[in-house]
């Protein structure tokens, strides 16, 4: 009885003292909020018609198709959830992709996937406001499972529109032009 009596007054004690070493604990840090760099996703939110041009080989005539994104801020601003639609050679295509700002990095990361891809792309990219243009690589699965890495660059226009650049590497290391995509946002 005296060993129950003597657990009781220790948990009481415990109790008690409870509230001041809460207030000794350290506070929370504060919740993240979107700074300057996520204005460039205010800018991109919004549906946008997209005119494709592919090229299958260097030097040849791109393949042309239409497509349609959507871009959605989410995470209170902090990043940008993309869906995109559209044909690739007469086939349905459907991409989705998330972009955010890494503070500690100092860079827009992103991720893509899509119906024509066999996994996650994960790339790394800077944004140049005095030149309106975002450039960045991107690695990951191709349609056939094959690691590569791509460069993409991001050209913001003066009327509002933004044409989207995709080079590829050919095997003796040169970036050519693989894909265009020419956006106007709509009213």
């Amino acid at each position: 009885m005296r060993s129950d009596r003597l657990l009781f007054l220790t948990l009481l004690a415990t109790f008690a003292a409870a509230p001041a070493l809460r207030a000794q604990a350290p506070a929370e840090p504060p919740m993240p909020k979107p700074g300057p760099e996520h204005e460039l996703f205010k800018q991109d939110a919004g549906t946008w018609d997209a005119t494709v041009e592919s090229w299958m080989a260097p030097g040849a005539p791109p393949m042309t198709s239409k497509a349609v994104e959507t871009n959605v801020l989410g995470c209170g601003g902090l990043c940008l959830v993309t869906e995109f639609k559209g044909d690739f050679g007469g086939m349905p295509f459907d991409g989705h992709g998330t972009s955010a700002y890494d503070s500690t990095k100092k860079k827009y990361v992103g991720s893509w996937t899509d119906s024509m891809s066999m996994g996650l792309m994960i790339g790394e990219s800077t944004y140049d406001p005095a030149k309106k243009v975002v450039t960045g690589y991107m690695e990951g699965p191709d349609m056939t499972g094959k690691v590569v890495k791509s460069k993409s660059v991001v050209e913001y226009k003066t009327d509002g529109s933004r044409v989207f650049t995709m080079y590829n590497r050919t095997p003796d290391g040169k970036e050519v032009a693989g894909m265009r995509i020419t956006y106007v946002k709509r009213k």
